[in-house]
């Protein structure tokens, strides 16, 4: 990130600060997708998180640190709106990148049964499974983003990764026992 562009938002300029939301905002528009899974929450949390940039930005120490530190004000504007909605939100297809498969329907079934496992995740987990496999963010970084200790992120992948093959493996069992019929 452009630390200069970062200082002059600092000092109030307004320009500065929309070119910084043009560079960052549909990065974390994205990542606020994954973790809350709703369009619609995860354009609330952005929202809510850009408000908190500006608002706090005057005191950002080292504009180095901006990714991290704008993803922690994310996370916890994502925070936020999943506890404000509580509501079960209607099952969207996760974009894919890159080419389909030659099994389309298998596909979507592997893409349906991981959405569901997702979703059965708490917040917390999912911020971590997505900053850590969706940005490449190292395990240091996620803490760092997520202002909590490098062993609170590792217990939190592995406990979101034992409960996603908890969950395949449910639905599978669910399956054959659906097909044995």
């Amino acid at each position: 990130m452009d630390t200069d562009l970062i200082r002059r938002a600092q000092r109030g300029d307004q320009e500065a600060f929309a070119s910084l939301v043009d560079a960052v905002g549909g990065r974390l528009q994205a990542v606020a997708h994954r973790i809350l899974r709703d369009i619609d929450l995860a354009e609330d949390a952005t929202q809510q998180a850009l408000l908190f940039i500006w608002r706090d930005l005057p005191q950002l120490r080292d504009p180095a640190r901006f990714d991290a530190w704008s993803y922690r004000l994310l996370v916890h504007a994502c925070y936020a709106e999943g506890r404000r909605s509580r509501q079960v939100s209607s099952i969207r297809m996760p974009t894919v990148d890159g080419p389909s498969a030659p099994d389309a329907t298998a596909t979507v079934d592997d893409r349906d049964q991981l959405e569901r496992g997702f979703r059965r995740l708490s917040i917390d987990h999912r911020a971590v499974v997505v900053l850590h496999h969706y940005l490449d963010l190292s395990l240091e970084e996620v803490a760092l983003a997520l202002g909590v200790p490098a062993g609170t992120v590792r217990s939190r992948l592995h406990h979101a990764m034992r409960a996603m093959r908890a969950s395949l493996a449910a639905d599978a069992r669910a399956a054959v026992r659906e097909v044995a019929r």
